[in-house]
């Protein structure tokens, strides 16, 4: 955004406004995805834009599938000023809102998966052919992609004004780009924190980055479903409660790769030493050399969680931390401790530290920290994934060619 001058500029902004829905009202949460392209936005106003912002909610056939009107009004709340919103997409209601916009205002258009062709999987000149992209484009003058979180998506509104409108990166996509490009590009070795409930998740980037060789896995700290599933390949006995968990969600076919990774990563896994589970709505421990765990296991265990937060804190500058997912069931109070002292011991460690995952944010709020105690906080869940796995950004792309 610093090498345009959008003054007077009508600019189509794509970001990613999907929310968390309050099951109780059905209406959306306030979220920092929203609080984040507030910023952008915010930004394209103050230059003088006449600012067009595309975004999505749910997919068609979900309960989550909503108009965003309400997107429209914490949004404004979050930029500091109105944001019109239209139930209109390629209609002629939202071709004059568009032709209507003064410089520095702000139009909200419907959610862009109302049309089938938006999740279709193509190349931006097929896109380009579309009505979404055929229609818009011809009222603006550049694109702005903010949305790094659906970026992995080859879908109408990501791609393809790139066929047909110069396109820049926002403020959120550049934050993301760069603290990957920290890691995957300017450091040599990583310690990794993999815990969470997407045990295959995990294995993906860790595959991946032991196939890409640099940076190098210094070390490799496993927690939640996938420290279980690292025991059980070592031969553990988890207790029934906790397999029975593992049968249920389809984790068992994953045993097999987590032994093979065991074995490749050698010396440089961590796995836990002890965990802890629920008995009568407590929270016990045991040592895994005591297992079997007589209830569900929600948490590591403290000794565990004194190493790994140990390891953590001795990193120096010239290291990198990446953290996908808490260390077990932080939503409840009880088993709390292992995410809380994990995430302590990263607020106060000189390395690099990338948190990621969608819930992310949550859990650093209630162990009573801030988003600024780390060195970034990712917003994307599967996108970022995706990229520490190799896997094609689409999104990314078209800006490597603009």
């Amino acid at each position: 955004m610093d090498d345009v001058d959008v003054r007077g500029k009508t600019v189509i902004v794509r970001v990613d406004l999907n929310s968390p829905i309050d099951p109780q009202t059905g209406r959306i949460q306030d979220n920092e995805r929203i609080q984040a392209h507030a910023e952008t936005i915010r930004e394209l106003s103050d230059k003088g834009a006449k600012v067009v912002v595309l975004a999505h909610q749910g997919r068609k056939g979900d309960p989550d599938f909503l108009p965003l009107e309400q997107h429209a009004k914490l949004l404004s709340k979050h930029v500091g000023k109105p944001v019109k919103y239209v139930p209109d997409l390629v209609g002629e209601t939202a071709e004059q809102a568009i032709k209507g916009l003064k410089n520095g205002e702000i139009l909200l258009l419907e959610n862009v998966r109302v049309l089938d062709e938006e999740t279709r999987e193509a190349t931006p000149e097929e896109h380009a052919k579309g009505v979404l992209v055929s229609k818009l484009s011809k009222l603006a003058d550049l694109f702005v992609l903010d949305a790094f979180s659906a970026a992995h998506r080859a879908h109408a509104s990501i791609v393809g004004f790139a066929a047909v409108l110069p396109v820049v990166a926002g403020r959120v996509m550049e934050r993301e780009l760069k603290a990957l490009s920290e890691i995957l590009e300017k450091r040599s070795s990583i310690i990794l924190f993999m815990g969470g409930n997407k045990p295959d998740d995990c294995i993906k980037v860790i595959e991946a980055l032991l196939n890409r060789g640099r940076p190098e896995i210094k070390m490799l700290l496993s927690a939640g479903i996938l420290g279980q599933l690292f025991l059980v390949a070592e031969g553990k006995d988890l207790g029934e409660p906790s397999m029975a968990y593992i049968r249920k969600k389809g984790f068992e076919p994953l045993i097999g790769k987590v032994r093979d990774l065991a074995t490749r990563l050698g010396d440089r896994l961590k796995k836990p030493v002890d965990v802890a589970y629920e008995h009568d709505g407590r929270r016990e421990e045991i040592g895994v050399e005591k297992l079997p765990a007589p209830g569900p296991i929600m948490d590591i265990g403290s000794e565990t969680a004194s190493m790994y937060a140990k390891i953590i804190r001795s990193a120096g500058k010239d290291d990198a931390i990446i953290v996908k997912g808490p260390a077990g069931a932080y939503e409840h109070e009880n088993f709390r401790k292992g995410t809380a002292e994990i995430y302590r011991a990263l607020a106060s460690s000189k390395a690099f530290t990338l948190i990621g995952g969608g819930d992310s944010s949550t859990a650093i709020s209630l162990v009573g920290l801030k988003v600024e105690n780390f060195s970034y906080v990712s917003l994307a869940g599967g996108a970022l994934i995706h990229y520490l796995s190799g896997g094609k950004m689409p999104g990314v792309e078209i800006l490597m060619r603009s």
